[in-house]
């Protein structure tokens, strides 16, 4: 499982060939593709020829931002004007049109929660400035309806996995943009042994100077995206473009 690429091509890159060595059964891209400045052209085509290659995708709180008004502020304004004019507008629309929730088998995909891209499943953000976990009887209230034995999400940036009755709830963690100030990128394994299922989390390195050169070689955001790659933190966030998950 992947998520939460936010167009670095270089964390991508780096984690597809150990997803590949893997040889899964199925890839699943729980979203936020494409807003990000580490060449997310590039980015952006390599996960569609994933998708050709079959995995399920779902669209995050990010691909909302590709529809219509969908921008608000002015730096993703910016940005948005900044990536149309950079990348295939067919690749952009497809990702658009990606479907909220996705499931195969007893697998259920998505990126916030099964009613929004925009919020998240086992974290809730505190005024203190970080993720805290969720009360475990409102987490018991989400997803004891969905009758899934896995439910897979993002949104967060943060990997983590629990088990709510008989389903085992996994966040993947994030290809990019990391928030425990370890820049690696990440993905996480699932294999079904002896009928259960196992989580493995996944820390790659990858070349970030590199990713950090590309923005400031082609975008005006290098600042912000040079910050949040080599600290491995939302905290200097300068004239970067992340926004993912909100307070």
């Amino acid at each position: 499982m992947i998520s939460d690429v936010h167009g670095n091509a270089f964390a991508l890159e780096a984690v597809l060939r150990e997803v590949r060595a893997a040889a899964p059964d199925l890839t699943v891209n729980l979203g936020d593709q494409v807003e990000g400045s580490a060449d997310p052209a590039r980015a952006l085509s390599m996960q569609a020829e994933l998708a050709r290659s079959g995995a399920l995708e779902v669209r995050g709180n990010n691909e909302e931002k590709l529809w219509p008004g969908g921008r608000r502020s002015p730096l993703s304004r910016s940005y948005g004007e900044w990536l149309t004019a950079n990348t295939d507008p067919a690749l952009l629309a497809r990702v658009a049109a990606l479907p909220l929730t996705a499931q195969a088998g007893d697998l259920l995909a998505f990126h916030g929660t099964p009613d929004s891209a925009w919020d998240s499943l086992l974290w809730v953000w505190d005024t203190g400035g970080y993720y805290r976990a969720r009360d475990p009887r409102t987490l018991r209230a989400q997803v004891e309806p969905l009758n899934a034995a896995v439910v897979v999400c993002g949104h967060t940036h943060r990997a983590g996995a629990t088990r709510v009755g008989d389903t085992l709830i996994v966040n993947a963690g994030a290809v990019s943009d990391q928030v425990d100030g370890d820049p690696r990128a990440r993905w996480t394994q699932l294999d079904r042994v002896n009928g259960q299922w196992a989580v493995t989390f996944h820390a790659t390195e990858y070349d970030i100077e590199a990713a950090v050169t590309w923005a400031a070689t082609h975008t005006p955001f290098s600042q912000g995206e040079a910050s949040l790659l080599r600290t491995g933190t939302m905290d200097a966030r300068g004239d970067g473009v992340w926004e993912g998950p909100q307070p």
